[in-house]
């Protein structure tokens, strides 16, 4: 069982930056892979971006891209979500999820099967 926190959500006004943490409960947690997610009000989870367990491959949804960066530190047993240039429509709960251990997945990415709590994220226009 691995169990997940996130922090570092708040209020941030558009054009600002926020780092979002995701902190493991094991150290098992570098043989997993690590997404992030978010839902906004009345709306499905999205997908975010994730980074793979070995050599930290990344991939990012297309409307995050150049603007978000995924990063972990397995000495840590923690991940990180930097957000910049942040946008209204980023407004969400952001979750992280760990998942496909050990695996090398394709282009659809690993199952997430621990997630955390999730962490408020606002940002003004």
């Amino acid at each position: 069982q691995l169990q997940l926190v996130e922090s570092g959500g708040g209020l941030v006004q558009a054009g600002g930056s926020l780092r979002l943490s995701c902190i493991a409960s094991r150290s098992t947690f570098s043989t997993y892979s690590l997404g992030w997610f978010r839902q906004a009000p009345g709306k499905e989870r999205e997908f975010v971006g994730r980074i793979h367990w070995n050599g930290g491959r990344t991939y990012y949804t297309d409307s995050v891209k150049g603007r978000f960066t995924i990063s972990r530190d397995n000495a840590k047993n923690t991940a990180y979500l930097q957000m910049n240039s942040l946008k209204p429509e980023d407004t969400a709960v952001y979750y992280c999820a760990a998942g496909g251990r050990l695996e090398y997945y394709g282009s659809s990415g690993p199952r997430f099967d621990y997630w955390g709590q999730g962490t408020q994220v606002t940002v003004s226009s």
